[in-house]
């Protein structure tokens, strides 16, 4: 270990969204900071990847819907203002039937029996005594009634959340599970004429590169250093130690580590605090990206499917953003395929889960028998989203809490532990940039 750390003014881990959005604030702010990441390419979670063949992928599907006009902008100027606006075209399969999105507001087409079965547990629950929430299972059948809430969200969460409904909470739904009234569920049965009601009706992609083109144009003029993976923090000291035997002191430090992989790390974190970081849960996807050589491979961005037996809860088709990341004449699927530590660990080796997946893509239609398949690979994605689990909330004020204490701002979808966007994670970081700004001297930060 260096015995004469390196001094630099804020350290920030990580190389992300949520690290631009610090980096970005403290250099407005007249601050210099270093972003130090552990992996040989910078980005994070929102970086791409070239497969080969000419396809690029994202690591895991990303898109810019927000509607705060000034991140919207950081956005487009980091790719000089060359990205698309495309008008959001989602959709959802169920034993064959394609409905638009979202279900609770589109049942037309849906076996009659069980579009009435919706409407009159729909009407039942809701002019009935108003149910009890204590989870998401609760406000499934309290929103939706059971025969909607069994027969869609509830097949859907137990593939993306890798656990039963009534293991999570309410606290992440936000805008995305839209509550209708019975005029709406009506409208939609009948398939009248109707407002679109999902939160994302369009989004912005860049035109080359990928989503990462994003971070890779916020990346400019920054001090950003890869192959540097965090060994040991002394917060009282203001060290970071790297593997490579490196270190560095900062005035300040800002992580989005994970939290459960963050606290081991510090020096002297009390038994407590790492019993808390154990006890968070998360979901890891393994995504699987298929090249074709075709392009006319679905009618939809998005694609959610509800039945239990398709491996995968959701595709994407990454050409259908931009066909600037495929060869000409050719289309992308991206399919994720979710397991958890916690609740549904991974049973299958990469290679496998390509043929499963590949094979559920042939039987629901989506590749032909007779398809030129380019590309087809896995690429593990060990924090994927958030589980709001029964236990989150403790653990994370528990480690939020001992985090302030020792003066280590955290920011981040695994740093603030939630559901954040792209666009979230970036205010995070400039959040946690301003916290930093507020409690060190300007000094010592030059």
């Amino acid at each position: 270990m260096s015995s004469d750390p390196t001094p630099v003014p804020v350290a920030v881990l990580g190389s992300g969204m949520a690290a631009m959005g610090a980096a970005h604030a403290l250099r407005d702010a007249g601050r210099e900071a270093v972003c130090f990441d552990a992996k040989s390419y910078a980005g994070g979670h929102t970086a791409t990847f070239d497969a080969g063949h000419g396809f690029l992928f994202d690591d895991g599907p990303h898109l810019s819907f927000t509607s705060d006009e000034r991140v919207a902008g950081v956005f487009a100027d980091a790719v000089d203002g060359r990205f698309r606006t495309v008008q959001a075209h989602i959709d959802n399969v169920w034993r064959g039937h394609r409905v638009r999105h979202p279900v609770q507001l589109n049942l037309h087409g849906l076996p009659p029996e069980l579009v009435v079965d919706v409407l009159a547990d729909f009407v039942a629950e809701s002019t009935g005594p108003q149910r009890s929430v204590e989870h998401y299972a609760d406000w499934l059948v309290s929103s939706y009634g059971r025969t909607f809430a069994e027969t869609f969200p509830m097949v859907y969460g137990r593939k993306y959340h890798t656990t039963e409904p009534e293991n999570v909470t309410t606290e992440w739904l936000g805008p995305r599970m839209y509550r209708p009234d019975l005029t709406e569920m009506l409208t939609g049965a009948l398939d009248a004429p109707r407002e679109h009601k999902h939160y994302v009706t369009e989004f912005r992609y860049p035109e080359r590169g990928g989503f990462g083109a994003y971070l890779a144009g916020m990346r400019r003029g920054l001090d950003v250093r890869l192959d540097h993976r965090v060994v040991g923090i002394d917060p009282a000291a203001g060290t970071v130690r790297f593997a490579d035997g490196s270190a560095v002191t900062a005035e300040a430090i800002i992580s989005s580590i994970p939290l459960p992989d963050l606290v081991p790390l510090v020096d002297g974190a009390p038994a407590a605090v790492l019993a808390a970081a154990a006890a968070l849960s998360w979901s890891s996807a393994m995504v699987v990206n298929v090249g074709v050589a075709r392009e006319d491979l679905s009618p939809a961005h998005i694609t959610y499917y509800y039945d239990p037996d398709v491996v995968f809860p959701r595709l994407n088709f990454p050409h259908m953003l931009s066909p600037h990341v495929v060869p000409a004449g050719a289309g992308a699927i991206q399919a994720e395929v979710y397991h958890s530590h916690r609740y549904k660990p991974l049973q299958q080796t990469p290679e496998q889960v390509v043929e499963r997946v590949l094979a559920d893509l042939r039987r629901v239609g989506v590749l032909r028998e007779d398809d030129e398949v380019l590309v087809a690979e896995a690429r593990n994605i060990e924090y994927a989203n958030v589980i709001w689990d029964h236990q989150r909330a403790d653990a994370v004020a528990t480690v939020h809490a001992w985090l302030a204490e020792v003066g280590i701002a955290r920011c981040g979808r695994y740093g603030d532990w939630d559901h954040a966007w792209t666009d979230e994670s970036y205010l995070s970081g400039e959040r946690a940039a301003a916290e930093v700004l507020a409690r060190t001297p300007a000094a010592a930060l030059r």
